[in-house]
């Protein structure tokens, strides 16, 4: 009887063959000179930090959700979001950072959820924070403008960002005396989308909200036009509220902001039924939808949060920022065939030496070819035949092979194969650079 443990991975994790992982890496760069380009810093946090600090203002669905474990006699927990351990970071080391902090991260978080298709309880999230004492509106503006940088270099689809703002929201429950229940509305409200307005009715009818206050929920967050008309019905309405005055004043803000950035008005609009249902936003939210698919949901999300910090440090900072679940959107975008498959390999030449005597010098050629920034590997397994080490090549999408032999050490050439056009010729070590296209 095998006592072997059969090979299987946890469901709710994702591991990719070496050509998707290319794709993977491939978005990964992308993303990371995006942000880089507007001058985020980067920045990496512990996976596991101390139960304390990041339950410090979490709860309802966001504590279920957190694996949480004994080690000792420490209390544990593996961090749900990117967000949460950037508060903690900044308050740690506020006097050794130059404000507003901009600050990107690309790593791991874990959430404990029912794992589903494209759902995983382990997965990227690619982050961008911009927090200080003070912080003005344009950077929830600037924040529209990294989304659109990010996605036309990725090239993946034609794409709207979406805005909205919680204190537009807040002011109209407070309009509305339903303040006491607006956590358990914006939750109802951010899946209109998917459950559509008959069933938001239902759910918001579950709270005893009585049906002229839902009438008039469904009236606002369904006004449509474009971001100016939206905007003018909104003041028109005259909502008697700080709260909803100051959320408007800076709903318009962005709105000039982002035609200042010179984005494209079909990248761009404001959309009411936007609520996210994290706790901590407290202004300024974002969802980025493609146009053509919006069954995947927001691609990326975010918002504004003014006063996440106060767990943890008497001075208060304001923060503003967006994530995009790569994981989840890289498997859906594999599921739809909407990504271009590239090479197996990220190796643009392979060095075949004839026999163990040529390594010396193969091993030449393929340093060189590494100082001239080409991606260079050497096929070491000298009991192969040639039809095999060609074979290998080619399974792997490799388009150049530099093969070497007595003769060709001699004679101090290689022999270059092009795999694609399947044609070969000597050519000197210097010469190799201009016949790689």
């Amino acid at each position: 009887m095998s006592n072997k443990v059969k090979p299987r991975t946890l469901a709710g994790t994702l591991e990719l063959l070496p050509n998707d992982q290319i794709l993977f890496n491939e978005m990964v760069d992308k993303i990371r000179k995006a942000y880089e380009s507007f001058g985020f810093l980067p920045l990496d946090t512990p996976i596991i930090e101390l139960s304390e600090i990041l339950l410090a203002k979490a709860g309802g669905e966001t504590e279920k959700q957190i694996y949480r474990f004994d080690k000792g006699d420490n209390d544990l927990s593996l961090r749900f979001d990117l967000t949460v351990p950037f508060a903690k970071y900044v308050a740690k080391n506020q006097n050794e950072l130059a404000f507003p902090f901009k600050r990107y991260q690309i790593g791991k978080v874990y959430r404990g959820e029912r794992p589903q298709k494209c759902r995983f309880r382990e997965f990227y999230q690619c982050d961008v924070d911009v927090i200080a004492d003070q912080l003005d509106i344009i950077h929830d503006a600037e924040m529209v403008n990294v989304i659109y940088e990010v996605f036309k270099s990725l090239d993946l689809a034609k794409f709207t960002i979406c805005i909205n703002n919680r204190k537009v929201l807040n002011g109209l429950f407070e309009d509305l005396e339903i303040s006491n229940q607006k956590v358990e509305v914006m939750r109802i409200i951010d899946k209109i989308d998917k459950i559509g307005e008959a069933a938001m009715r239902e759910e918001l009818a579950k709270l005893e909200i009585v049906e002229s206050k839902i009438d008039k929920i469904c009236e606002f967050i369904l006004i449509t036009g474009s971001t100016s008309e939206k905007i003018e019905k909104l003041k028109l309405i005259q909502i008697k509220n700080k709260t909803f005055n100051e959320g408007l004043t800076e709903l318009e803000k962005i709105a000039k902001y982002v035609k200042q950035f010179e984005i494209p008005e079909e990248n761009f609009r404001i959309d009411l039924k936007i609520a996210r249902g994290l706790d901590y936003y407290t202004g300024t939210v974002y969802e980025t939808f493609f146009d053509e698919y919006r069954n995947l949901g927001s691609v990326c999300s975010g918002g504004r949060y003014d006063n996440l910090t106060e767990y943890y440090t008497e001075r208060n900072f304001q923060g503003v920022g967006i994530s995009i679940g790569l994981t989840r959107l890289f498997s859906q975008l594999k599921e739809m065939e909407l990504l271009k498959e590239n090479a197996v390999s990220i190796a643009k030449v392979l060095v075949i030496p004839m026999d163990e005597n040529c390594s010396g010098f193969a091993l030449k050629i393929a340093k060189f070819l590494r100082q001239n920034n080409v991606n260079t590997e050497t096929y070491s397994n000298f009991h192969k035949d040639m039809k095999a080490k060609l074979k290998y090549a080619d399974k792997l999408n490799i388009p150049y092979v530099c093969i070497i032999g007595e003769e060709e050490m001699q004679q101090d050439v290689v022999m270059l194969k092009n795999m694609n056009e399947k044609t070969q010729e000597k050519v000197k070590l210097e010469e190799i650079l201009q016949n790689i296209r």
